[in-house]
């Protein structure tokens, strides 16, 4: 199949930059939506002191740098995605939010065959593929933060996505340098159904007194091989899209290894929300 030459990232957060930027090195030309000018201008930021670092630290040349940045353009309207081929979600993990930016989508993108992926960690991509007269062409894409580092991506057909649909993503997914894994429309999709009872086991021990967050993080960085403790992880994820992936995997299963713990719950209403906010299970540098 034709490659893919024109996306759209819809959300310009951690995850959505990451997608643009991985896009654009790749010589993808990259349109990418966000809210509001603010908000635009705050990811344009983002992309551009990200290329930077890749260069400051070798990973990148100076040329690389600025043919990537040549291939990116900015908006806060989204008919501006009307031309684009294939076009990624990546808002924050919440289900109406989700629900408006795709069914906007389903009207501003003009190609009837454009592919609509969402990069939701959790929820069912069938409840979100209904809302648009597509359901065909959407499909789970759910990348892995940092996009720039983490090389897989997990594919999410829902029972309404065709099979030229999956085809055609692997080959994108293939394009960016990724490793696809076909997973589950399921909530928690592979990787997540594994990994969110581990993580919510770590913040329960510390809830209950049973140890320390940095001995919980030493004991599986140095005696399980790693590479991020658990706590150290929910830090990076962000501790309010945690409780957002938890609760919808509450919410289908009724499980009660996935619902968020009470401390948890208390570190996102006080705004401690990770590293994006400066201060979680442990304090960072602004």
């Amino acid at each position: 199949m034709d490659p893919v030459t024109r996306l759209g990232v819809v959300g310009c957060g951690l995850m959505g930059s990451g997608i643009a930027e991985v896009a654009a090195l790749g010589g993808i030309d990259v349109r990418v939506a966000e809210a509001t000018h603010d908000a635009v201008e705050t990811g344009r930021r983002r992309l551009i002191d990200s290329l930077d670092r890749g260069v400051r630290r070798g990973k990148l040349s100076e040329e690389q740098r600025d043919q990537a940045l040549a291939k990116l353009s900015f908006t806060h309207d989204l008919s501006d995605l009307s031309d684009r081929q294939f076009v990624v979600e990546a808002v924050a993990e919440n289900r109406d939010i989700k629900t408006d930016v795709l069914r906007a989508l389903d009207k501003a993108v003009e190609d009837p065959a454009a592919i609509l992926a969402t990069n939701t960690s959790s929820i069912p991509i069938v409840d979100l593929a209904v809302v648009t007269e597509r359901p065909a062409q959407v499909i789970g894409m759910h990348f892995f933060n940092p996009v720039p580092v983490q090389q897989l991506v997990e594919l999410i057909p829902a029972l309404t996505t065709s099979p030229e649909t999956v085809q055609r993503t692997r080959g994108f997914a293939q394009q960016l340098g990724k490793h696809a894994i076909q997973a589950p429309d399921r909530s928690g999709f592979v990787v997540n159904a594994l990994l969110v009872p581990y993580l919510l086991s770590a913040v329960r021990m510390v809830e209950s007194g049973a140890a320390r967050p940095d001995d919980i993080d030493r004991g599986m960085e140095l005696g399980c091989a790693h590479p991020m403790g658990p706590l150290r992880l929910l830090d990076l994820i962000g501790l309010d899209t945690a409780q957002a992936v938890a609760e919808s995997m509450y919410e289908e299963f009724k499980e009660p290894l996935y619902a968020p713990p009470a401390l948890l719950r208390r570190l996102v209403a006080a705004g401690h929300l990770g590293r994006k906010s400066g201060r979680g299970f442990y304090p960072y540098d602004s």
